[in-house]
């Protein structure tokens, strides 16, 4: 009885970690955080492209995303057909999905290497600068990009449901 308890607290509990999607372009930090149980960072690695490190409670984990799985050309045909048989998502339901994530930092610094068509952007920039993040123009060759997106299990759960 007692561990039925503590187990539907650990769960009730989960629903109310937040979830992380930070991504920077200029340090090359990409990672998914659950805070305080897990964190998936992407990484750069000398013999394969990428590779992702899991930091657990236990310890690291690394494992390598772009290697072969092994199948034959059978089997990845016959998965795609069933990958394609499945339920589509009614926009609506993606746009409430959408709705719940929240935007904690965005940054955006463009140079096209078009000085005209930075000029074309700046106003638009400028607009944007007020209402919804941090946007900058330049003409110096920099491009860098920070978005931090953060989210709670229940309220994607909520979303689907219509609560």
């Amino acid at each position: 009885m007692l561990l039925s308890i503590l187990l539907f607290l650990l769960i009730i509990g989960l629903l109310f970690v937040p979830v992380e999607l930070y991504i920077d372009t200029t340090t090359n930090d990409y990672y998914f955080r659950l805070r305080g149980l897990l964190r998936a960072d992407l990484e750069t690695h000398e013999k394969e492209l990428i590779r992702v490190r899991l930091d657990l409670i236990f310890g690291n984990v690394y494992f390598y995303p772009l290697r072969k799985i092994g199948l034959s050309q059978k089997g990845r045909a016959k998965k795609d057909t069933e990958r394609r048989k499945g339920k589509r998502m009614a926009i609506g339901k993606v746009i409430r999905l959408l709705k719940t994530f929240t935007i904690k930092k965005m940054v955006v610094d463009v140079d096209t290497g078009d000085c005209l068509l930075n000029a074309k952007l700046y106003p638009a920039f400028v607009f944007l600068n007020h209402t919804a993040g941090q946007f900058s123009i330049n003409f110096q060759g920099r491009n860098h990009f920070v978005l931090s997106i953060q989210n709670r299990p229940l309220n994607i759960i909520k979303s689907f449901i219509n609560l």
